[in-house]
């Protein structure tokens, strides 16, 4: 006969069976048994998967904060993508034979000068109308000087609109003293250009920019973009006194994007480039090697899981192959019985999937407590947290699923050795 079920019968004796057990299915009611009857062997490998999976849960956490915190830190005084006006090349004249050049020709590269992206206004309108783009800015930006009574120094002016501009850059976030107000009055400097020129806020620059042209404005803020260099230089004006210091009447030197996939700004830098023609570099491309670290370190964490698991599977699989060997007379007796081959498969199969569901419960709750130990002791120098650790729910969820899949498969050889067993001969032993 085949019994998918067992409940307690007019010959079973009162108590026999927990009330749950009776209307539980015969393979739950026969692998926990099993699971009990050999509770050191299901101990110590419940610990091993729990353990896998705390140091699967914790390398994701700790490698997923690390990179956001990098690629956060990188793009935290930048845009995803800048289109920008084509570069001045040169070409060598050519002459004599067809497609041949002058013997002895010099081709020089012409130095690279300040110059609008022609039609801006339309790229730009054709950008924001891609799906994958959040925000789009006109930013007219270059090298100027600025000047302190006797001291005069090189900077970077960025000339934009702050209410578009700062949905890329988040200023306000970075003024350390002062306000973010940008009018065609006002400049935003850094922490280490305030200190090297001596100002404050309040205090007034004198700008010079392309062609002579000057411009008079008040400090109105002090940022921290969190780059010694990038707080030494960088400037932020209204996007006209930009576009007069930089003699781009009208113009723009590039269009700032950003787009809701940071890592597929490459792709949808490309889109737009064959859409709008437009020089379109990414922020994957302008940081190449970050990029690559990046990567790297997510091929490592990938590798690191990999082998956790296959370490898992095969401890799981061990320890139920050793389960057959020691049931072998209880799997001919049930097959007496008429229990089939596939209730027998599903019977193992069921063990390894439990097996895995306890040690990720377990190891959840080991990691979760390596994460939260990791926030409280390991620190920085000033005392504050080194990076944000990517806790979330769905990284638990995913570990319990992975752990249950992987003991099930791991459990799919010995379920088929133990379906395939001779009753006759398993009895007798």
């Amino acid at each position: 006969m085949t019994a998918s079920r067992v409940t307690a019968g007019p010959s079973s004796p009162p108590g026999a069976l927990p009330t749950l057990a009776r209307w539980l299915p015969f393979e739950w009611i026969v692998a926990m048994r099993f699971l009990r009857e050999g509770r050191v062997q299901t101990a110590f490998i419940i610990g091993g998967i729990a353990i896998g999976v705390a140091v699967i849960v914790f390398m994701s956490a700790l490698m997923s904060g690390l990179q956001e915190n990098l690629v956060r830190r990188t793009l935290t005084g930048q845009s995803h993508i800048q289109l920008l006006p084509p570069k001045d090349v040169s070409r060598p004249l050519r002459g004599g034979e067809p497609g041949g050049a002058f013997e002895g020709s010099i081709v020089q590269v012409p130095l690279q000068r300040v110059k609008g992206l022609d039609q801006w206004q339309a790229i730009a309108t054709q950008v924001r109308r891609l799906p994958e783009v959040r925000m789009v800015a006109a930013v007219a930006g270059g090298s100027i000087l600025v000047a302190r009574g006797d001291v005069t120094r090189g900077i970077s002016v960025v000339g934009m609109e702050p209410d578009d501009y700062f949905r890329i850059v988040p200023m306000p976030d970075k003024i350390v003293r002062g306000v973010a107000r940008v009018t065609t009055n006002d400049i935003l400097i850094g922490t280490e250009l305030a200190g090297d020129l001596g100002v404050v806020v309040g205090d007034k620059l004198r700008l010079v920019g392309l062609g002579g042209s000057t411009a008079t404005l008040t400090i109105s803020g002090i940022f921290d973009l969190g780059s010694k260099p990038a707080n030494a230089r960088t400037t932020f004006v209204a996007l006209r006194t930009g576009q007069s210091l930089l003699a781009l009447e009208g113009g723009v030197s590039e269009v700032d994007v950003t787009v809701l996939d940071v890592y597929a700004a490459e792709d949808v830098a490309q889109r737009i480039t064959a859409l709008t023609g437009a020089r379109a570099d990414s922020w994957i491309r302008s940081n190449d090697q970050l990029f690559t670290a990046v990567r790297a370190q997510g091929a490592s964490s990938d590798a690191i899981r990999l082998f956790v698991a296959l370490s898992v599977a095969f401890g799981i699989a061990s320890v139920l192959v050793v389960s057959v060997v020691q049931k072998s007379r209880e799997i001919g007796i049930l097959r007496a019985m008429g229990i089939t081959r596939h209730q027998i498969l599903r019977l193992f199969l069921l063990q390894g999937g439990l097996l895995g569901l306890a040690g990720a419960l377990a190891g959840s709750a080991l990691g979760a407590a390596c994460l939260f130990a990791w926030q409280r002791f390991v620190r920085n120098a000033d005392g504050s947290a080194m990076f944000p650790l990517a806790f979330t729910p769905m990284l638990f969820l995913w570990v319990v699923v992975l752990a249950m899949v992987t003991g099930t498969t791991a459990a799919m050889a010995p379920a088929l050795r133990a379906a395939h067993l001779d009753p006759e001969q398993a009895i007798r032993g």
